[in-house]
């Protein structure tokens, strides 16, 4: 007795052979249509650009390869089963005038590729074409050739396959042997037609999406380029408003301090000690201070002793308690860009429990999981944290998009807010 799921995997594998047939039949008449408009235009245009009538008139060929690699593109994920990227045609800018606009589509490689496309889907769908249908007649015709076999004429010199291999002679032997080779046919059908349709659906994938994968791949990487200036950029103009209204003002002070006491020493030995005393006040609160400044700068521990030192220290000064788990290996070290972002959101994460969720635990937990560091840092705090521009949780995302890393938010109002930073170890 058949089972429910080998039910599901057998008609899901018969409806795929249904989607792949009609991938490849229908390929071959919309081959040959792109195949005949590609060649007849190029060849048409090239032949007439020695009078300017080639020109729109490969231009316009472009445009009609482009139309049907985009149905092509359609039609390839239900053969390969996911979603592929589109390429992005460079836009014609409309404040050039009418040659450099007609002259932009032969300039752009997506278009050449189109049309190299409709050039070569012909030749793989003719093949994939007449083995799909050669497989299918086949099938149908064994195993039905006790229907319509009798009604084949007969010479007397005729043989039939089953004679010429021995297999003896009559109706009953060729309707068996038929239906034998019917049942092959059938039965291997389903390799058959995904080997052909994938062999088609491969050739649009490399010439009609492979680009669109490399441009995505710039874009990504422009995206945390830009990313990582603007987090540097947020970054700086924060440590110099800091240092300016904070430790800046503290070294004015103390210079006055310490050249009112010069002059006070003879005259008021008194009044010199207590400013003294000041000036000696004024040196602890700024180098403590310069400490806290320091903090979303990699200190010297975590260059020396690593990540979870780093973070040990982080937790021993932070003013809520911090409860921290780290299960990275005794001794194993980090990429140093995944060590700094991994302080850095621990770090300013807990600046932010400190000065905004009146939270009164904090719980910072990492683990290396599939070789990416997954940071969490929550709080029992009044949560609202949002990560929106103009927000400090924005500058995180920032750095952490900069290293092809992630940062996640959920911080309902009333608590608790929960932040996960994800960064890839590579």
């Amino acid at each position: 007795m058949t089972s429910p799921t080998a039910r599901t995997g057998l008609r899901r594998r018969w409806r795929q052979v249904g989607v792949d047939t009609g991938y490849v039949l229908l390929g071959f008449p919309l081959a040959l249509v792109a195949f005949l408009v590609v060649v007849v235009g190029l060849a048409l245009g090239a032949g007439l650009l020695i009078i300017w009538i080639g020109l729109p008139v490969l231009v316009g060929t472009l445009f009609c390869a482009r139309g049907l690699a985009t149905l092509e593109r359609r039609r390839l994920p239900a053969v390969l089963g996911r979603t592929l990227p589109r390429p992005v045609y460079r836009p014609v800018d409309p404040a050039q005038g009418l040659p450099q606009r007609m002259v932009a589509p032969l300039r752009e490689p997506q278009y050449w590729l189109d049309a190299l496309h409709a050039v070569l889907h012909l030749v793989v769908s003719v093949v994939s074409f007449a083995v799909v249908v050669t497989w299918c007649a086949g099938a149908l015709g064994g195993l039905g050739y006790a229907g319509w076999g009798w009604a084949l004429p007969e010479g007397p010199d005729s043989q039939e396959l089953p004679e010429l291999l021995g297999l003896g002679e009559g109706l009953t032997v060729r309707i068996v042997f038929n239906a034998v080779l019917g049942l092959v046919l059938l039965l291997t059908l389903p390799p058959v037609t995904r080997a052909m349709a994938l062999l088609e659906a491969q050739l649009g994938r490399a010439l009609l999406t492979s680009r669109a994968g490399t441009q995505a791949e710039i874009g990504r990487l422009s995206q945390g380029r830009d990313a990582a200036v603007a987090a540097e950029a947020v970054a700086l103009r924060q440590l110099e408003r800091d240092i300016h209204d904070g430790p800046q003002q503290r070294l004015v002070r103390l210079s006055m301090d310490l050249h009112r006491a010069r002059r006070m020493i003879d005259t008021d030995p008194e009044g010199a000690r207590a400013t003294l005393t000041e000036a000696a006040e004024q040196t602890r609160e700024t180098l403590e201070e310069l400490r806290a400044l320091s903090r979303g700068i990699a200190p010297p521990v975590l260059a020396d002793r690593g990540l979870t030192a780093a973070l040990t220290a982080i937790a021993a000064r932070s003013p809520v308690a911090v409860d921290l788990a780290v299960s990275l290996p005794l001794g194993q070290r980090l990429p140093p860009v995944v060590e700094n972002t991994a302080y850095f959101l621990v770090s300013e994460a807990l600046a932010n429990v400190a000065k905004h969720s009146a939270a009164t635990l904090a719980r910072v937990s990492v683990d290396l999981e599939d070789d990416r560091l997954r940071v969490e840092v929550e709080d029992d705090g009044a949560g609202g944290a949002v990560l929106a521009p103009g927000h400090g949780l924005a500058g995180l995302s920032d750095r952490l998009r900069a290293v092809d890393g992630v940062l996640t938010v959920d911080s309902p109002r009333g608590g608790p807010t929960r932040l996960i930073g994800e960064v890839p170890c590579r």
